[in-house]
């Protein structure tokens, strides 16, 4: 018998298009009820219940329970950042669905990744960071240096509690659409929630779309010039 961890179980479960189609809708950070993850998967309410529980079994869900109505979202980071290197590698190789039209477009732009920034804005913010020696970049290894703190804590972003947390600060992530690094990690995450508090974009109802305003991208390229 081979030893160490067994990628069928988890490759079987992702692969089933209904089950493909609920995960990806998770990638919107977005906790939603069993109803609208069967409206993604266009199946019945009956049949989703049972793809969310072997989803759930897995580990690749996590049941969120608030009082008579059940939430489900993607399990962890880890979770949402091998769906989205699925994605790359599927665009990178062909493997691509019909392309739909302007709201294709839209998720080009700028989209939210789970928790950050993707699409040509996460992208730029990459690009704005590593090019001005913010970051170091090593391949699939990303510092943020001296200077870049100093960047980042300027625009009004505090490092000390993304520094004490678990999770890595700066992490590339294969963007799907431009097959190019944006910055993910918890770095990246505080950058979309920054500008989302400074009125720079807003989430699109029921969408993974982040939309910018004229005044919003005018100031997100201030801070993230190329």
């Amino acid at each position: 018998m081979k030893e160490g961890p067994d990628i069928t179980r988890i490759a079987a479960l992702i692969g089933d298009p209904a089950r493909a189609n609920m995960l990806t809708a998770l990638l919107s950070g977005k906790a939603l009820t069993a109803s609208e993850l069967a409206g993604e998967a266009g199946i019945t309410a009956p049949t989703a219940s049972g793809h969310l529980a072997r989803l759930e079994e897995a580990g690749l869900l996590w049941r969120r329970r608030q009082g008579r109505h059940h939430y489900f979202t993607l399990a962890g980071a880890e979770v949402a950042e091998a769906l989205e290197a699925l994605a790359g590698l599927a665009a990178a190789r062909g493997h691509l669905r019909t392309r739909t039209g302007p709201r294709d477009d839209a998720l080009r732009e700028a989209r939210v990744c789970y928790d950050h920034l993707a699409g040509q804005a996460g992208i730029r913010i990459f690009d704005s960071l590593a090019g001005r020696g913010a970051l170091t970049v090593d391949r699939e290894a990303i510092t943020l240096t001296g200077a870049g703190a100093a960047h980042v804590e300027a625009l009004g972003i505090d490092l000390a509690p993304l520094r004490a947390g678990r999770r890595p600060l700066c992490r590339a992530c294969l963007d799907w659409s431009e097959r190019r690094s944006h910055l993910a990690g918890s770095l990246g995450a505080a950058i979309l929630t920054h500008s989302l508090a400074q009125g720079w974009a807003t989430r699109a109802p029921g969408s993974r779309v982040v939309r910018f305003t004229p005044r919003g991208a005018a100031a997100f390229a201030q801070a993230f010039p190329l």
